[in-house]
């Protein structure tokens, strides 16, 4: 079996599109430990280097994967193919750190227990353990979406999961405070959520991680009604707005926001953002509101912005870019 970081390297894959991949098409799905981390059989990583390799020979990523799992003939050539390839490796790749798994491993069993001290000293433990943005996509998220597996498996209660998830939540905060500069009066960034949607961590690990970056953000936070994102885009004369969508669920709302922010002010950039952010994407383009009534700079396609800190920041940064 192998952690993602293996299974990437194993396979030639990077972690974002093999992600991708496993949430579009299903092409593969992983096992899981105790701690929450993805773990990869060779099957699996025999399907991923034959996605590759169709790809490679012209094949749609939503074709190949069709194909791969229906049996098709030259999709299981591909495989045969992937399986000589699996064999050659030199080697194996870099592993998620033993370090790590054990932080995990460490603020689930404080959740758990609901022992807030233990909570503390293993999120001190965490955000010594390198940059920002590693220790969000690499420890904290790993750890967060453990914490929410043993709360719906029922090892761990609601008081555990919120205790965790807002000391978490009190960390980024602080760095969002001593990530950069305020934003200024005109020209910001704004990210937050949509009319009742909750769930920020993600955005305010974006947050900072754009701040950071030297970008104007300004944080709107969680379940900011539709008539406010219009007023703060128009009020900062924003020249983007990143919408979180954390959840399939919250797609419908995360429409409306952008629809009417594009309505208000035909020039701002709108990203999407989480894990639904692609969904997002697509619904807005086959949205009425914004087909019908909409033209010029207000059909362009939103911003998707990847899951990694990093790549999301600099995907950001290079529309904001071509845009200017």
């Amino acid at each position: 079996m192998y952690t993602i970081k293996e299974a990437s390297g194993r396979t030639g894959v990077s972690v974002p599109v093999l992600r991708a991949w496993e949430r579009r098409y299903g092409i593969v799905e992983p096992s899981r430990t105790a701690a929450g981390y993805r773990l990869y059989d060779d099957v699996a990583l025999d399907r991923l280097r034959a996605m590759r390799r169709l790809i490679g020979a012209g094949w749609t990523p939503s074709t190949a994967a069709s194909a791969i799992l229906a049996g098709d003939p030259a999709a299981l050539a591909a495989v045969r193919s992937a399986k000589q390839d699996g064999r050659a490796d030199a080697g194996p790749a870099d592993a998620a750190p033993a370090a790590d798994v054990d932080l995990v491993e460490a603020l689930v069993a404080a959740a758990i227990a609901l022992d807030a001290d233990s909570i503390e000293s293993v999120l001190d433990r965490i955000f010594g353990a390198g940059t920002f943005e590693r220790v969000v996509d690499e420890i904290l998220t790993p750890a967060l979406s453990a914490i929410g597996d043993a709360w719906a498996d029922g090892r761990l209660g609601v008081a555990g999961e919120h205790t965790a998830s807002h000391a978490a939540l009190r960390r980024l905060a602080a760095a969002y405070q001593a990530g950069g500069r305020q934003a200024p009066r005109h020209g910001a960034i704004l990210v937050g959520m949509p009319p009742s949607v909750r769930h920020e961590l993600g955005a305010l690990a974006f947050s900072t991680a754009a701040r950071r970056a030297g970008l104007p953000v300004l944080y709107l936070g969680p379940d900011l009604p539709v008539e406010d994102w219009v007023t703060s885009a128009r009020l900062t004369k924003a020249r983007a707005a990143v919408i979180g969508v954390p959840t399939a669920g919250d797609v419908g709302v995360a429409i409306d926001v952008a629809v009417a922010l594009r309505a208000a002010q035909s020039r701002l950039t709108v990203a999407f953002g989480g894990r639904s952010a692609g969904r997002a994407g697509d619904r807005l383009a086959e949205d009425p509101r914004a087909t019908a009534t909409q033209a010029g700079d207000q059909t362009r396609p939103p911003v998707i912005l990847p899951e990694p800190l990093r790549d999301a920041v600099r995907t950001l940064e290079e529309a904001l870019a071509a845009r200017a």
